[in-house]
């Protein structure tokens, strides 16, 4: 959906123009994705603190193999029926590498920040972990050539500050735990929160390039290995305790939540961006107290609802003016065909409506992102 730029001088705009975004089905679509991709990553909190808290369980490296081999056996499968093996094999011949990076620096951020839980406190690795937004402004203004209004620096700040009442309030109950060795355990969820800020930039760059199946397909294959070589070599012990049935059934949970996640975040991406998906994921220390009252024992104060407000509207302030859409544009229905015939060395010139025996789909959600027809063979 490519957005709308209103060209009208600022000092004839009125005020309800500078709100006109309320109306915007657009908004809300962003909005109410953005707080269900929140819940999912609560979902995920919730069952880790169970499993370690209750049944001594940490695996995570484990836990993500399971999500990223299920993803990348159902998009790359969806991909083989829509593109054929040869289309399938030329993914990986055009673009193999840029997926094989793309994976690694996601598996690494996953471990790097679950790592450092182990040695910092809790309030300093929600601190730090949200350093992935600025990542992702820096690196949207620097590759993808967008160019911010002050307005969404504004928007971003008080996002931000709504974080930093969660943790004021955690600091007031004291809900935290002590650090082991706080300057490794920082310098993990630095690390950790950079990674999370290329990943999220490399995968939306992908994904306003080529259809979904594709970019989550790929990325995670690579994931998948790349995670199953770090089981091998840090966490073969911990598949014993797969017997445990509530321990089995908990990391289903886990790869359900995850599932989602990783099946709907590129479309945000498409549909808002890579800052406003980490803005929007601010509200998941929100929902995780809402879980954590009658799981873990956690108290509240006032401050919780009024940061979750404060978050709410600094998203919304960063709508107050549309983003400009990066250099390398939106995927629809003219990128969908151009990308297909680079893939299948077709000419430019190539008519893909004169050809017969292709069936005509909607990629809605997996491929153009617009209710453009596709024409695209199932087998190549």
């Amino acid at each position: 959906m490519t957005d709308v730029v209103d060209n009208t001088p600022v000092s004839k705009k009125s005020w309800k123009s500078y709100f006109a975004f309320i109306k915007d089905p657009k908004f809300w679509k962003v909005l109410l994705l953005g707080q269900l991709l929140s819940l999912c990553i609560t979902g995920t909190n919730v069952v880790t603190t169970t499993l370690s808290t209750k049944y001594n369980f940490a695996a995570p490296t484990t836990q993500t193999f399971l999500v990223y081999a299920c993803l990348a056996f159902v998009y790359n499968c969806f991909a083989i029926y829509k593109r054929g093996i040869k289309g399938w094999l030329l993914q990986f011949w055009h673009r193999g590498i840029y997926y094989f990076i793309l994976g690694f620096i996601d598996v690494e951020g996953n471990y790097f920040v679950v790592k450092s839980y182990q040695y910092t406190s809790l309030l300093s690795a929600m601190l730090i972990d949200c350093w992935s937004t600025p990542v992702c402004m820096f690196l949207s203004f620097l590759l993808l050539k967008v160019r911010y209004r002050w307005v969404q620096y504004v928007g971003v700040f008080i996002a931000l500050c709504g974080l930093g009442m969660l943790v004021a309030s955690d600091v007031i109950t004291d809900k935290n735990y002590g650090a082991v060795d706080a300057v490794k355990g920082d310098l993990f969820c630095l690390l950790g929160a950079t990674l999370y800020g290329f990943s999220n930039v490399g995968e939306e760059y992908m994904a306003r390039k080529h259809p979904l199946y594709e970019v989550i397909g790929m990325f995670t294959f690579f994931a998948t290995l790349i995670n199953l070589v770090q089981i091998f070599i840090f966490e073969r012990e911990e598949w014993a305790g797969f017997r445990d049935t509530a321990i089995a059934g908990m990391v289903v949970t886990y790869t359900i939540c995850m599932f989602v996640l990783y099946s709907l975040a590129p479309v945000m991406f498409r549909l808002g961006s890579a800052v406003l998906y980490n803005l929007s994921i601010l509200t998941s220390d929100f929902y995780g107290l809402i879980f954590g009252l009658g799981l873990f024992g956690y108290s509240v104060t006032v401050m919780y609802p009024f940061a979750y407000v404060v978050i709410i509207v600094g998203i919304a302030i960063y709508h107050i003016f549309p983003t400009p859409q990066p250099a390398v544009g939106a995927f629809d229905a003219d990128t969908a065909d151009r990308e297909r015939n680079d893939l299948l060395n077709r000419p430019a010139e190539y008519d893909i409506e004169r050809q017969p025996t292709l069936d005509v789909t909607n990629e809605t959600v997996l491929g153009t992102g617009t209710t453009a027809s596709s024409t695209e063979p199932k087998h190549g």
